[in-house]
């Protein structure tokens, strides 16, 4: 049984892992071909947004496996290895991040949050991006004030504005919108891609809570939002909803 001391997470039970076996365990299942298909998969070729990323080719149940072997990883720990040059490095780190912010307590959580804005520069791919900041960004703010998010969004990094938008995913789940719709609206005209998919995601998750909502968002800017976005967002809707949404006409 795990127990919390002064805002640090203690494991009396076991002896407590640092980075390096975490890393070495990962070494350990690298797959050179993996590797190579997920380094396209993940575009980091040049100009790319996953540019210099780097893989070991250690799939995403593995590394999931990986975060409950070394969940007892402390938070400067997995500061460390979030520093890895390796995607599945940075995303053990992220999953046993979330993991201890669901354990913790407010203290703890505080932390974890101030850590992943602090090192975001590390969440930089979008598995990184939405398998942490939906519990931890969205987690934190849900009972806080949320500018951040805003500023967030304004960003001319690609990736603070993906945490943005996928951060109000916690408040969807809450029957909270209005972030969502917010974020939405400010990145209507966003160039790119990833951006128009996270916000046409989200807005199909607060369709599928509550229809009206999204069906009024839609008719507000189905003829301004991008084609992707839009695509994304009515998903779910009956098919003649979606023709009409498609041809502007919903």
């Amino acid at each position: 049984m795990n127990s919390v001391n002064q805002g640090q997470i203690v494991f009396p039970d076991a002896q407590t892992p640092d980075h390096s076996q975490a890393q070495a365990a990962l070494q350990a299942l690298a797959n050179a071909d993996k590797a190579a298909f997920l380094a396209g998969y993940f575009k980091t070729g040049p100009g790319q947004y996953g540019e210099g990323d780097c893989f070991l080719g250690v799939v995403v149940p593995d590394v999931r496996q990986m975060a409950k072997r070394f969940r007892r990883l402390s938070l400067p720990e997995c500061q460390r290895l979030l520093d890895s040059p390796h995607n599945e490095a940075r995303l053990l780190a992220l999953l046993i991040l979330v993991d201890h912010f669901e354990r913790g307590d407010s203290l703890i959580r505080s932390r974890i949050y101030d850590l992943y804005l602090t090192c975001r520069h590390r969440v930089n791919n979008w598995n990184l991006v939405d398998s942490s900041a939906p519990a931890i960004v969205g987690g934190h703010l849900r009972s806080r004030d949320r500018a951040v998010l805003d500023d967030l969004a304004r960003s001319g990094v690609l990736w603070d504005r993906r945490i943005a938008v996928l951060a109000t995913l916690a408040f969807v789940r809450a029957g909270d919108f209005a972030d969502t719709l917010r974020l939405c609206t400010l990145l209507l005209n966003e160039p790119h891609d990833l951006i128009h998919k996270a916000c046409g995601w989200m807005l199909r998750e607060v369709g599928h809570r509550d229809a009206a909502v999204l069906t009024d968002f839609v008719r507000s800017y189905q003829t301004q939002m991008p084609r992707t976005m839009l695509r994304y967002a009515i998903e779910r809707m009956p098919p003649e909803r979606r023709r009409l949404a498609l041809a502007g006409e919903l």
